[in-house]
Order: structure tokens, then C-alpha cells, then sequence
């Protein structure tokens, strides 16, 4: 018999013919001689003519010693009735062939004695003892079971090793089929390969099968099995136990999912700082894939930001359900997926056993999950409903503190937890509890630089008559590295308002504190009224002491415009920041547009040497002065100036007259913000101030000759002006002040003397502006003294005063508090 992987039935003939019909007997040929008592030849068979080349004729008759060696012979040995004997025989064409020899002693009729011989081809017939030897060996030896089956599909030969493996003795196997030996229906599978194998030929290779007992399993091949003329007998099967193999490929599958489960775990929590999305993902990670349930739960203390706890303050606590998981939705589930419930945790519990001693609990069967969770806990019924059979409990820990509980658990015929499992979900929390508890300092940490820098910036807007102040500021999303961004709105003296903004450069708390340094600076330094550019050289000169680390000079961007309501003229100057926006109406078409002022660059402040120069424009009344940082426009792959172009535009669409600033503010980040979400790792401010005029009711202005005699019309100017404006309160004392200032202008100018006189809502203000560029100062002066009286005069006499260079000459200013 052989296999016969291909399915032919026969063979062809040398010349390519139809097939014809073979046996084994045509592979090893019998010929076959007849002897008389004189050694001579009476019969020579055809298949001996085929072996040898001698036909009959030539044979018979002739003793057989012509045909053998020199000394050898077909004689018997003495009393014997069959021997066996290796006999070389010359063939026709003169060589020697070596045959085996089957000989038996034979009487006829009479008692003449006959030797008849059956001679078979040496290397044949060994071939064959080869091949029926190791078949036996196979069977005898191999530790595979081994099985051929007939036609009819019945064990016909069974080895010891798959007697052992089917757990039946041969008796209970020869002439039965795999239906009445295997059980269902592992048997009715095999068969029908089986009746396939046997049909088509096509083998089966390597079938994993349970073993029979159903506690291992077994690898089964199948293939057809032909004689030599192609003709089909049956099949044989191999089977191996592969139990331990199967075992060990299990094992590392399931090291190999532990470790892609926590590899999975640790990518869905690493880049995650908030601690309910950390929540969120873990317990998504955990199902289906670990659990069918998974819920976390962290003390109140923790959900809120605070401090866990010590472990001896755990006692009768409570849990805050944050985030759960289910493999599937139901009314039952409904119950234990309540986001936010507070339950409160018996110390003689399950869960106060973890919550105090930090150790994790294995729950192995339904009646410890139900004494976990307490008898009046909601969700034990649905235990019932859902069928959980096991569950684990771990504690979230991080720098010795237990921040809540990890709850795992699996339901139906999902196998049980057991320790491996135990182990992998002690090291997912412990993953979990490090990225919760950075999650928490990180929240604490950011919230405390948001509440620095936020303390740093303005935290309102000073009315100011004729302008209106909108502000926006964004921290950025990239975690505690809060920005250097800051802008401030500082009220002047005469109505005017100061707008600044600027960016240091940099992240993190040394940035915010130099932001608020500099933002003290320019405070200071505005009230001394300095003009824009004269303010940022002084702002340089100080930024030297302002480092953000020793040996590292301080690096920031600033815009310093200064306006004032009563001429509608605006001074600005910057230092290497963006350009400001001015939205006014176009001259041309008459309609609203945006364009950046023009302004000389200047270089940031911390670098020495650049000169800072300043531009004064007369604005249109309601114009808008919008200021901003790079977070507001800056992308990664664009040039600035795009942004710019771009602000520009969505303001000429957005700003017109009657828009609130408000909104204005508010289309502006949500129109620019998306197109640079990238930028969200910086944080933006915006200032947009409309600049309207103050009306002519709430201004004087007159000019005078450098006469003595301008001083007596200037007192009556200021007289008139303050009584029509119902302020007679205050007119002897702006009177008497306004006359030290314009007598002291008188005294040492050549040129025009200027007063100007400005109300506002709560206080006074009064301007005296001449050509003579060195201030005043005021000094102690004694009875003996003829002058120097009008500046102390002015400093006790006003709520407060001071001078101010002009591009020719200076100005000097009081402001009086008007009663009421």
C-alpha cells in the first residue's frame, strides 16, 4: 500500500498508453524451476525466462548446475523437506544474478522425488523486507498513533501510542470507525474528512483537535492510501499530542497580549494630565479586552484636587465613581455606570480592607464579590443580573498614599481571574496611580501659575472718558509652562490713557515674574508721564536688572501707545513687537478698513544700542487701536506678516460701527485661533480700544502772549469755563493755582503760553504748556525768599501734579477732585 497525495488510481505504460493494470507481484518476481531426482531441469516457468533470459527450450532438460556457479547446486540438506538457500544464477547474456531461493522436496505418484524451487531477486526482496521491517518499526516505535483505516473507513491496524491516546485497547478499535470510538463531535468531524480524503486525495495536515478526555489537545493528519496500480484501499492518520506545545504557545499569547495590554495601557494614559480623561482611558483599555466591567473610584479629597488622605484617616471614607466601562449595556448595567455617585466604604469591607492596607483582593467566585460589595450596596443585584463571578480590587497608589480604587471584573463564561491576572492588574495600577497622581500635582501646579499670572494682569478696566476697552487672554494648553504675556490699560494725567502690551520671551514661572516686573516698570514709569519712546528707553535701562536667571539677559516685545481724548492724538512707539492694527475709515471708499500702523521697528527690549522711536497720529473718531501677541496669529509654516494680513481682514469684516468690543474680541480669537492650533502651546493676548474725542463742553483751550498782562485774562478764562460748567466749588482754587503756573510761564518763556482745561467725571484737570524745556522743581524756600513759591503752591493746593516733555517746550499739570 502507499499514500497517494495526488489521487491517481493507476500508472501508464513506457510508451505512454492507456494505464494497465499492476500488482506486486509484477515488483517482485517468482520464478519458478522443477528438478528430478538428477539435478535436471523439467520445468522452467516464464517469469524464471524474464529473470534469467533462458527461455524453456534452452532450459530444460539441462542440469542445473549449467546455470550456477562453479560447486553450487539446488540439493537439499539431509532429512529436510524445505530450505532456504542465496543462489547465484548466470543470465543469458553471461552475468551472474543473485536470487533468493525457496526450495521444497516432492514426491509424485510413484515416490520419484522432485525438487521444486522458487527463485525471487535478491535486492527485491530485501527492498521489500525493508519496507515491511520499517513499517513495523513505525508502529512499534514511533510515539505518534498511528491508524490505517480501509475503504469502509474502519481501523484495520492500530499502534500502541494511539491506543493510549484514544484511551481504548485494539480490541475496541479494529473494525470500528472514528463515530463509534471518538466522541461528538469531535468523531463526526474526522469522519467527514475522512470520507473527503478518501474522495478527492487531498490530504489533511496538522488538524487541531481536543484530545478525546477533553483535557488536552491533539494534532491529526489524514491521507489516502493507493496500491501500486493506483488503486484506493484507505487511509491513514497520524496523531500527536500536543497538549504541552498548545500550552506553551498559550502562555506566551497571553504573556505576549499582558505585554500589549500594558504597553496599550501606558500609550492611552502617557500623555494625558487631567484626571478624569486618565480615568476614562484606563477603564476603556481594560474592556473588553481584561474584564467585562471596569470601574474607577478615588476619595473625595482626590476628585477635588486635594491631598489624599493618610491611610489611618481612611475609616468609614468615601468613593467618588469617576469614570466605568462595560462590555455590554442593559438595565442591570445602568446601575453600577452612574458617573459622579458618592458611595460611602464600610471599613470591615472589601473595599476599606484595600483602601486601608494597599494591598489588592482577588474575588473568585460570586459570593466574595457580593461580600466586597457590602449588602446594601446598589449594584449587588445587578451582580446577580450580570452573572459576575470574579473580581479584582486595587488600589491607585503613588508616593505612599492610596488615591482610590481600581475595580475589575468578569461575568458569564469568561474564565475567572486568577493570580497571573492579579499580577498584571497590580502593575496597570500602579501605571494608573502615577499617571493619576502627576495628573493631580499637575492641575494644582498650573492652577497656581494661572492664579500668578492672571494676578499680574489687570484685573479691570479704569473708565476714562472718550475710550472704550475691550481685552482678551488665553493661557496656553501645554500644561503649568504658562507664557510671559501681559497687557495693562494705566490712566494719565489730562484724560489721556496709556495702552501697553508685551511678551517675554520664554515659559514657565520665571517668565510670569518677569512679566510682572515689567509690567510694575512701565506703571512707574507712565506716571512720570514720559513719552512712548522715551518710556521704552528708560524700560531698557531697567530690563538689565530684570533677568529671568542670572547671566541671562531679560528678552521681551512691547508696544507703548499713549491717547489723549482731547486732541485725538495717539502716540506710539515699540520695541521688535508686532505691529499694532488701526481700524478707521478709508478716505477713498468711505468704508471701514484695518491696516497695521507703521511703525519703527525698534529692537526687543534686553538688547543695547537700538534707539526707540515713536509715531503720533490723529485718529477719526471711534477708531479702533487693536494690540496683540504672536499666540493670536503666529503658525508654524507661515511668515508673520500672513497673520498680520490675515487679522487685518477679519477686522475689516467685523469691526464696523456699533460692534461691541466684545464681540470684536470675540471673533477675532475664535476666527484666528483655529488656524493655528499648533499655537495653542503659547498663550494670547489681545487689548482693542476704541478712541472716540471728549466733546467740546468738557474742554478749554486758549493761547496767550508771554505777557504779564495774559495772566489776569488766563484766571478769568479758567473762571468762566468752571462756572458755566457748574464747578463753582472749585474755582478759587484753580484760579489761584492756574495764575502761580501761567506768572512762573510768563516769567522765563518767549513764546506762546498755552492753558488747557479738561473735565472729567470725578476730577479736574488744567495744563499750562511753554516753549521753555527745563521743568520746574520744587524746593524749600524760606520768608526771605522772593520766589519759588508757585510749585509747593501747586503740589499742596492739587490732588496731585507733575510736567511732561513736549516735541518743543514742556507742560505742566495739576488735577483738582471735584466735590461730589
Amino acid at each position: 500500500m502507499r499514500t497517494d497525495p495526488s489521487g491517481a488510481r493507476g500508472g501508464h505504460d513506457a510508451a505512454g498508453g492507456p494505464p494497465t493494470r499492476q500488482s506486486r507481484l509484477d515488483l517482485l518476481r517468482v520464478g519458478t524451476l522443477l528438478l528430478d531426482a538428477d539435478g535436471e531441469i523439467v520445468f522452467w516457468s516464464p517469469t524464471a525466462e524474464a529473470i534469467l533470459g533462458w527461455t524453456a527450450p534452452e532450459a530444460v532438460g539441462k542440469p542445473v548446475t549449467d546455470f550456477t556457479a562453479p560447486g553450487r547446486t539446488i540439493a537439499p540438506a539431509p532429512d529436510a523437506r524445505t530450505w532456504r538457500d542465496t543462489l547465484p544464477l548466470r543470465h543469458r547474456d553471461g552475468r551472474m544474478v543473485e536470487l533468493d531461493l525457496r526450495a521444497s522436496l516432492l514426491r509424485d505418484a510413484e515416490g520419484c522425488p522432485f525438487v521444486l524451487a522458487n527463485l525471487v531477486e535478491s535486492p527485491r526482496m530485501r527492498a521489500v523486507e525493508q519496507d515491511l521491517a520499517t513499517l513495523d518499526g513505525l508502529f512499534t516505535a514511533s510515539p505518534l498513533g498511528i491508524a490505517i483505516f480501509d475503504s469502509e473507513l474502519r481501523y484495520v491496524r492500530v499502534n500502541e501510542a494511539l491506543s493510549r491516546l484514544h484511551g481504548a485497547s485494539f480490541g475496541d478499535l479494529i473494525g470500528k470507525t472514528v463515530l463509534d470510538v471518538l466522541p461528538p463531535p469531535m468523531s463526526q468531524e474526522i469522519h467527514r474528512l475522512q470520507q473527503a480524503v478518501l474522495a478527492s486525495g487531498r490530504p489533511v495536515t496538522d488538524l487541531v483537535t481536543s484530545s478525546p478526555d477533553g483535557r488536552g489537545a491533539q494534532s491529526v493528519s489524514l491521507g489516502r492510501l493507493t496500491d501500486h496500480t493506483g488503486r484506493t484501499v484507505g487511509v491513514s492518520c497520524t496523531v500527536m499530542d500536543i497538549t504541552e506545545r498548545r500550552e506553551a504557545l498559550d502562555k506566551v499569547e497571553n504573556a505576549r497580549q499582558r505585554l500589549s495590554l500594558l504597553n496599550d495601557v501606558g500609550t492611552a494614559l502617557g500623555n494625558l494630565l487631567d484626571v478624569r480623561p486618565i480615568c476614562e482611558a484606563l477603564s476603556r483599555a481594560l474592556v473588553p479586552r481584561f474584564g467585562d466591567f471596569s470601574g474607577v473610584g478615588l476619595l473625595d479629597t482626590v476628585a477635588e484636587g486635594r491631598e489624599p488622605p493618610p491611610a489611618g484617616e481612611l475609616a468609614d471614607t468615601s468613593l467618588r465613581r469617576i469614570a466605568t466601562a462595560v462590555a455590554r449595556r442593559d438595565p442591570a448595567v445602568e446601575k453600577i455606570i452612574s458617573y459622579g455617585q458618592e458611595t460611602p466604604v464600610a471599613a470591615d469591607s472589601i473595599y476599606g480592607s484595600v483602601l486601608a492596607s494597599g494591598s489588592p483582593h482577588l474575588a473568585e467566585t460570586q459570593e466574595e464579590v457580593l461580600g466586597a460589595l457590602g449588602p446594601d450596596d446598589p449594584t449587588s443585584r445587578a451582580v446577580h443580573e450580570l452573572g459576575i463571578h470574579s473580581m479584582l480590587t486595587l488600589p491607585l497608589r503613588a508616593r505612599g498614599r492610596v488615591l482610590g480604587l481600581l475595580v475589575i471584573s468578569r461575568a458569564g463564561q469568561r474564565t475567572p481571574f486568577d493570580r497571573e491576572d492579579l499580577a498584571l492588574a497590580v502593575e496597570l495600577a500602579t501605571r494608573a496611580g502615577i499617571s493619576l497622581d502627576n495628573a493631580r500635582l499637575y492641575a494644582r501646579e498650573r492652577e497656581g501659575a494661572l492664579m500668578l499670572q492672571r494676578s499680574l494682569l489687570p484685573q479691570s478696566m479704569p473708565p476714562v472718558l472718550g475710550v472704550e476697552v475691550g481685552h482678551r487672554y488665553m493661557p496656553s494648553r501645554s500644561g503649568a509652562e504658562i507664557g510671559g504675556d501681559w497687557f495693562d490699560v494705566i490712566p494719565l494725567a489730562g484724560g489721556r490713557l496709556a495702552f501697553v502690551i508685551g511678551d517675554v520671551t520664554g515659559h514657565g514661572m520665571r517668565a510670569a515674574a518677569t512679566m510682572g516686573q515689567l509690567r510694575t516698570a512701565v506703571r512707574t514709569l507712565a506716571w512720570l508721564d514720559l513719552a512712548p519712546a522715551e518710556l521704552l528707553h528708560r524700560l531698557n535701562e531697567l530690563g538689565q536688572d530684570i533677568a529671568q536667571h542670572p547671566g541671562s539677559p531679560m528678552l521681551a516685545t512691547c508696544v507703548y501707545a499713549v491717547y489723549d481724548p482731547a486732541t485725538r492724538v495717539c502716540t506710539l512707539a515699540k520695541a521688535g513687537h508686532l505691529p499694532p492694527v488701526l481700524v478707521a475709515t478709508d478716505p477713498a471708499s468711505g468704508q471701514w478698513r484695518a491696516r497695521p500702523v507703521d511703525l519703527p521697528t525698534g529692537a526687543p527690549l534686553g538688547v543695547n544700542g537700538v534707539p526707540f522711536e515713536e509715531r503720533r497720529l490723529e485718529v477719526d473718531e471711534g477708531s479702533l487701536l487693536i494690540l496683540y501677541t504672536d499666540g493670536l496669529i503666529e503658525t508654524r509654516d507661515e511668515d508673520l506678516s500672513v497673520g498680520v494680513a490675515r487679522l487685518c481682514h477679519l477686522l475689516t469684516r467685523t469691526a464696523g460701527p456699533g460692534v461691541s468690543l466684545e464681540t470684536i474680541c470675540d471673533e477675532v480669537v475664535g476666527g484666528l485661533r483655529p488656524h493655528a492650533p499648533e499655537r495653542e502651546s503659547d498663550d494670547l493676548a489681545l487689548l482693542a480700544a476704541r478712541l472716540s474725542a471728549l466733546s467740546e463742553d468738557r474742554v478749554l483751550y486758549r493761547s496767550f502772549p508771554a505777557e504779564r498782562r495774559v495772566v489776569r485774562h488766563a484766571r478769568h478764562a479758567v473762571t468762566s469755563a468752571l462756572r458755566v460748567w457748574g464747578l463753582s466749588a472749585v474755582v478759587d482754587r484753580a484760579e489761584l493755582l492756574v495764575s502761580e503756573l501761567v506768572t512762573n510761564a510768563v516769567r522765563h518763556a518767549r513764546g506762546p503760553v498755552e492753558v488747557r482745561m479738561v473735565r472729567g467725571s470725578a476730577s479736574l484737570l488744567v495744563e499750562v504748556t511753554d516753549p521753555v524745556a527745563e521743568p520746574p522743581r520744587e524746593r524749600t524756600t524760606t520768608l526771605e525768599d522772593e520766589g519759588g513759591r508757585g510749585v509747593p503752591l501747586v503740589a499742596r493746593g492739587s490732588r496731585r501734579w507733575g510736567t511732561r516733555r513736549e516735541p518743543v517746550g514742556k507742560t505742566v499739570w495739576f488735577e483738582l477732585e471735584i466735590p461730589g
